[in-house]
């Protein structure tokens, strides 16, 4: 029977939270288990590198629900207690001394943090990443006025961090090793951009500079880099980058492609196994792509939580349609972002001052916009997007031209 069927998640960040809300909300009446290796209920990671590092939010705050949301909608959260094991023929996982069995299981096991390897000293006390909520409660106390840090990483979670330190009055050095900073993900315009804001806040950013390794003994005391520069300094935080987490899926023998592949519908090679976030891979315009963001983790696993009740039922399945969008927030600065930009040939710049937004064409077409505190240009930008259409450059680079207007075309 339908309302027998026992469905498990494992892994309770924003993904796993939203896919057994989205369970309950949809009427299913089988037992639902959300597992989480971390010993917090499910919570938001965005504002951890930005508003609770600052102290302007509270545990609480994070927390994306209480535990008296779970007990209402009968959902079961077993926090702290990571699983060790998935038999996926007899579908059956391990967690802690316990086996239990499900009918669905969902993986949304998120991504680690790059560590800087031991030999380079990146296991010395003093040297933070910034991922988890564990990351930033033993980063905090580190982040007195006048203490030297440096960020080895200069995307997106590196400079967030600079932000913070530098607001908090903190002397920053930033070391990128690419060319310039967010060369990975943004055009040079957006670079540079960040490259300015950052320097009239004081961070001082060394761009195609490499680390050879960091120093110290007991503790780390700076960063030597291949040039031969000696970098001192308190502590360190690296943003090198994250890693999705396809343990329990290699141990479950499913097909993994720069993170668990999943296919149109959010299915693993195993169709009890669904997957959703940081950690899966899918098709996206005859690609295959992953998305580390809040709104991928939250729509895929809204189609996961909708696949999963009608596979029980019978085809069809609802086909996942990603609409990429992301934000940063870097001093009084939010950037937000839709599309991607991969493959882009052509930039136009709307300047209107105090805002600003970068549009990313390939040939003729729209594909991407970085917004500097413009929502307005972001929410047109990204409705065109959705819906395939472009944007007239000309219009876009007119400030005193109405956006509007382009949703008429």
């Amino acid at each position: 029977m339908f309302e027998e069927k026992t469905v498990i998640v494992v892994g309770a960040g924003q993904a796993g939270a939203t896919l057994v809300q989205r369970l309950r909300e949809l009427g299913f009446a089988g037992r639902v288990t959300l597992i989480g290796a971390e010993p917090y209920l499910p919570y938001q990671r965005p504002p951890l590198s930005k508003a609770y590092l600052l102290g302007d939010m509270s545990l609480e705050g994070l927390t994306l629900r209480p535990q008296n949301f779970y007990d209402d909608f009968n959902i079961a959260v077993r926090c702290g207690v990571p699983v060790s094991g998935i038999d996926a023929q007899s579908r059956i996982i391990t967690v802690g001394d316990d086996q239990l069995a499900y009918d669905h299981l969902a993986l949304t096991t998120g991504s680690d943090p790059i560590r800087m390897p031991e030999a380079l000293g990146g296991q010395l006390p003093g040297v933070h990443v910034v991922r988890g909520l564990a990351d930033i409660d033993g980063l905090e106390p580190e982040i007195v006025a006048g203490r030297r840090v440096l960020i080895v990483g200069g995307g997106y979670i590196g400079l967030e961090a600079a932000a913070v330190c530098a607001k908090r009055g903190l002397d920053v050095t930033l070391v990128e090793a690419a060319d310039r900073i967010l060369q990975r993900v943004a055009a040079k315009e957006t670079s540079d951009y960040f490259r300015s804001l950052h320097e009239r806040h004081g961070v001082k950013l060394l761009e195609g500079s490499k680390l050879a390794h960091f120093v110290g003994n007991e503790r780390v005391s700076g960063a030597l880099l291949d040039d031969g520069t000696m970098l001192e300094a308190d502590f360190v935080i690296c943003g090198i980058g994250i890693r999705p987490n396809t343990v329990l899926a290699d141990m479950a023998g499913l097909t993994l492609d720069n993170g668990i592949a999943v296919d149109v519908h959010a299915q693993t090679s195993d169709p009890h196994i669904w997957a959703a976030g940081d950690c899966a891979s899918f098709p996206y315009q005859g690609n295959r792509i992953r998305l580390e963001s809040v709104g991928n983790a939250i729509d895929q696993a809204k189609t996961v939580a909708e696949n999963m009740l009608q596979s029980l039922k019978g085809p069809p399945l609802k086909d996942y349609v990603a609409k990429p969008w992301f934000w940063s927030d870097q001093y009084d600065v939010k950037l937000q972002i839709a599309g991607l930009n991969a493959g882009y040939d052509k930039i136009v710049t709307r300047d209107g001052g105090a805002v600003k937004s970068f549009w990313y064409y390939r040939g003729d077409q729209l594909i991407a916009l970085d917004a500097m505190n413009d929502p307005r240009a972001y929410m047109v930008g990204k409705r065109l997007i959705d819906a395939g259409k472009s944007a007239d450059p000309a219009i876009v680079a007119d400030p005193t031209a109405d956006l509007k207007q382009l949703m008429k075309r």
